[in-house]
């Protein structure tokens, strides 16, 4: 674990971003910048030992944010409501820019994209050089472009700068703090119809919160100029039919899916380069899940 470091994390109250900032903070002095619009949420973070200060990132506007971090771990993140690539474009890209030039002095950045910027390919894992795509556009339509520009400007500040980066390509995150797997819990509790991939079964590589606590700080190590690019997920292959399978089977519950070509495909990810740099991912699908149940929902498990 990394210790004695000043770390900034930007977006702290997104999913991912909060175990993270809550984690790195018991041994670490961890700021957190967002608009924190939501006090509740800032107080939660303070209560953990976060510093939170308001910035806006698209506008540049740091407010009282100082410069001068060890580790940057950027995992702010804007979809606009509506398409509107050019809100996103500065929201995400722009925003990276700009914040690696407030933070050029840090010995890492650490950039969280999405294994949602590769072009599908079916049921095979992907690896980090195979070809990029507009992999979302069917349920969010800025998405994968907006990610895929600003793995972009990340790389040109990295250069330009000669601030060391690694762009951390993350596939589906999941824990105690929700996820996707917890929404489709809900749906399953409500009756509702979970899309699935007419090309079944839709395979995803997820990976527990308390991985990528461990894996972000530590991918930091390896930060360098050109930036480094890795893919972050877990050991196992896991598709959609079969997590609400287990989730179902916690709960007693039944799943009801639509297969349909208006959702997401199969987006599995090798970690081979991942392992090779920090070692492999220790919470197990199931246990991750059973977890997250437990901190959630108690009272729904009947077994």
């Amino acid at each position: 674990m990394i210790e004695g470091k000043k770390i900034l994390v930007t977006g702290p109250t997104g999913q991912v971003a909060v175990p993270l900032s809550c984690t790195v903070a018991k041994a670490n002095e961890v700021w957190g910048a967002a608009r924190f619009s939501d006090p509740t949420k800032k107080q939660a973070l303070e209560d953990a030992g976060v510093t939170c200060v308001a910035t806006d990132l698209g506008s540049g506007d740091f407010g009282d944010l100082p410069s001068d971090f060890d580790f940057v771990l950027h995992l702010a993140v804007a979809r606009s409501g509506e398409p509107d690539f050019d809100s996103d474009l500065r929201a995400n890209a722009e925003a990276a820019g700009l914040l690696m030039t407030h933070c050029r002095t840090a010995k890492a950045f650490l950039h969280c994209s999405t294994t949602g910027v590769y072009h599908p390919k079916g049921h095979e894992p992907i690896v980090e050089t195979d070809p990029l795509g507009d992999n979302h556009r069917v349920m969010m339509p800025t998405y994968s472009i907006a990610k895929i520009a600003a793995e972009a400007v990340v790389r040109f500040a990295a250069r330009q700068l000669g601030l060391p980066t690694v762009i951390a390509r993350l596939n589906t995150p999941y824990g105690n703090n929700g996820g996707w797997m917890y929404y489709h819990l809900l749906m399953m509790k409500n009756g509702v119809e979970i899309a699935v991939h007419s090309d079944a079964p839709s395979v995803y590589t997820p990976i527990h919160e308390d991985d990528i606590a461990r894996i972000f700080p530590a991918l930091c190590e390896h930060a360098k100029v050109p930036a480094e690019i890795v893919n972050v997920c877990g050991q196992e292959h896991v598709s959609i039919e079969e997590w609400c399978g287990y989730l179902g089977e916690l709960c007693g519950l039944e799943p009801k899916f639509k297969k349909t070509d208006a959702t997401l495909e199969s987006v599995m990810s090798d970690n081979a380069k991942m392992r090779a740099l920090v070692g492999p991912t220790e919470v197990s699908g199931k246990d991750g899940l059973r977890r997250m149940v437990e901190a959630r929902h108690p009272d729904w498990l009947v077994r």
